[in-house]
């Protein structure tokens, strides 16, 4: 009776051990299994302005035994844009040989009227068997900027010598952050006037335009010809200029006036030519 007990001892002993070592092996630290495929990001957080793209730097791992086309996708706020690109090349899809890593330049960029924050952005890579996620994020930071134009983009007029000409320039915010304390300020030739109406605008809210009325006043006496006034709007944070070429004229009784003296001259010269000529 007890050497079949021992016998059926040593068998369970045996039968519990191979499942143990198996269990050991595996769990050693100098037994691995091979590697799965990987999408990883070096920085998954950028902060950047809205007119500046954020730029990500992953790695793409194919870890199947066989080749894969991995095609990449990007779910982005509206407005936004998404371009992937490997070795310089831009592209939309990748193939991939069994155990290679590549890696994959990421440009996000965010619509320009997007308003400061921190947007997820989901990105996948899928071939036929597989979809490996990435989540990205892009923090837009405000950024303050201002452009001055004219409501038609027209940038020159013509004036008469000694009057005035009134012109109307728009001033808009372009940035994400609104504007306050916005002053007009003009350089022009010597002499020359320009009186703004508003002068200073007190908020400009971001994507709002105003109009700003100038009066622009040419003295007496100046000379026929194209003349540059540079208008500037600014406060702390941002500023903007335009220049506004101006023909000045001269005026109809002036030419009178000019043409008269030359026919005096003459007649003067004339008088004395007949005067003093026969001597």
């Amino acid at each position: 009776m007890l050497a079949p007990l021992s016998k059926f001892k040593s068998i369970l002993s045996a039968g519990l051990f191979v499942p143990l070592f198996l269990i050991f092996l595996g769990a050693s630290p100098g037994v691995s299994a091979a590697p799965g495929s990987e999408f990883t990001a070096r920085l998954m957080n950028l902060e950047s302005e809205v007119k500046n793209p954020f730029r990500f730097s992953a790695t793409l791992h194919n870890g199947a035994a066989t080749e894969q086309v991995f095609e990449f996708k990007a779910e982005l706020p509206a407005g936004w844009m998404a371009v992937f690109r490997a070795e310089g090349s831009q592209l939309t899809a990748l193939k991939m040989e069994a155990g290679k890593s590549r890696d994959v330049d990421i440009e996000i960029l965010a619509s320009p009227m997007t308003r400061p924050g921190k947007f997820t952005i989901p990105v996948t890579a899928a071939s036929g068997t597989e979809t490996l996620r990435l989540t990205l994020e892009a923090v837009v930071k405000g950024n303050y900027e201002v452009q001055l134009s004219t409501p038609d983009g027209r940038l020159s007029d013509e004036v008469t010598e000694g009057r005035s000409r009134q012109l109307v320039l728009t001033v808009q915010n372009s940035g994400t952050l609104p504007l306050n304390d916005l002053e007009m300020t003009a350089q022009s030739p010597p002499q020359w006037k320009a009186a703004f109406e508003p002068s200073k605008i007190d908020r400009l809210d971001p994507g709002q335009t105003r109009q700003v009325n100038v009066t622009l006043s040419v003295p007496d006496k100046t000379i026929a010809g194209d003349y540059l006034t540079t208008f500037t709007v600014r406060n702390n944070y941002a500023n903007a200029n335009t220049s506004f070429r101006m023909t000045v004229k001269t005026s109809l009784l002036s030419g009178w006036i000019g043409l008269l003296v030359i026919l005096l001259a003459v007649g003067l010269v004339y008088n004395l030519i007949r005067k003093y000529g026969r001597r």
